[in-house]
């Protein structure tokens, strides 16, 4: 059961209002990396814990990170406060009123329909889905995604921090930055209390494959270091040694009854390309300039693209 508390976790103190400012925070309202995504991606995660440490502690963070929630959305209700009243009043004129709209950097929906209040849409007015919860219920794989949350969601608030020289809010920004880096240790501790918590899951990997680096990416910038080099990995830099690296012929196959294969055949045969034949295609009916060579002939080129937009305004002209 949930009790709201009337005061923030931390204080909201706006300079002045700016409403281009609260756009930006919506970010961490309504967006993928934002609180309310934290808060129902540890609130989910934690209502299926079986294990009482792991629930206890996201419940407690799923919590929190509604507290946060609130301190984001009263920053954005602050900051926008000016335009708020301007619409609902509409003392200013049409041509004003635009225009504090369009400076707003928010789309028409939000300034009109939420009339300024914070909504569940991220900075760019896209509607908050639950897509962004990417639980899989499986604690070694959960912990290591609520990791990446928190270090995303941290980047944000310190570029947020960055674009505002309001004080109070650079002040509440760094309080939910630094809360981002302590939820990260948490999350950590808690997974490297689990043992044997890599490779994530039950089923172990393939040991010959476990140790394999593939460089597929040659030439200039090859890079070795510790990820692919030295005594833990087996390097593989021709690729003909491992491909295919079962030891098979690479090729795809499947059993198919008597029935299906006699309808895979009939298919084929029907589908099949004439290798020797060479008609005439409604490419080489329709070239023109720049179609190379064609059954019309070699219809030529462009040598640069500055010389193919001068074809292509002399061939609008002619028409």
């Amino acid at each position: 059961m949930f009790m709201h508390n009337k005061r923030l976790q931390y204080t909201v103190r706006v300079s002045e209002p700016n409403p281009r400012l609260a756009c930006m925070i919506m970010e961490q309202f309504g967006g993928a990396d934002g609180e309310l995504a934290a808060a129902m991606r540890y609130f989910t995660q934690g209502l299926g814990e079986d294990d009482p440490g792991r629930k206890d502690m996201l419940l407690d963070i799923a919590t929190e990170e509604l507290s946060h929630l609130e301190v984001v959305g009263s920053i954005v209700t602050m900051l926008n406060k000016g335009l708020k009243a301007q619409l609902a009043e509409g003392q200013m004129k049409e041509a004003e009123l635009y225009k504090i709209v369009g400076a707003s950097g928010t789309s028409a929906k939000e300034s009109i329909l939420f009339g300024g209040a914070p909504a569940l849409c991220d900075s760019a007015g896209v509607p908050w889905t639950a897509a962004y919860v990417d639980s899989r219920g499986e604690p070694t794989v959960d912990l290591r995604s609520n990791i990446a949350a928190e270090a995303r969601a941290k980047i944000v608030y310190e570029r947020l921090i960055n674009i505002t020289d309001d004080p109070g809010i650079k002040d509440a920004l760094a309080f939910l930055m630094t809360r981002e880096v302590a939820h990260q240790k948490s999350f950590e501790k808690a997974l490297y209390a689990i043992e044997n918590n890599f490779p994530t899951g039950k089923l172990p990997g393939i040991a010959k494959y476990a140790s394999m680096y593939v460089n597929t990416s040659q030439g200039d910038g090859d890079t070795s270091g510790p990820w692919n080099s030295g005594e833990e990995w087996d390097r593989v830099d021709d690729l003909e040694q491992v491909m295919p690296v079962d030891g098979g012929d690479g090729t795809a196959m499947v059993k198919l009854s008597t029935a299906d294969k006699k309808m895979a055949s009939k298919m084929a045969t029907r589908t099949q390309s004439d290798a020797t034949s060479d008609p005439m295609t409604g490419a080489d009916l329709g070239a023109g300039p720049g179609a190379g060579r064609t059954k019309n002939g070699d219809m030529g080129g462009a040598d640069t693209i500055q010389d193919a937009a001068a074809m292509g305004e002399a061939a609008s002209r002619k028409r």
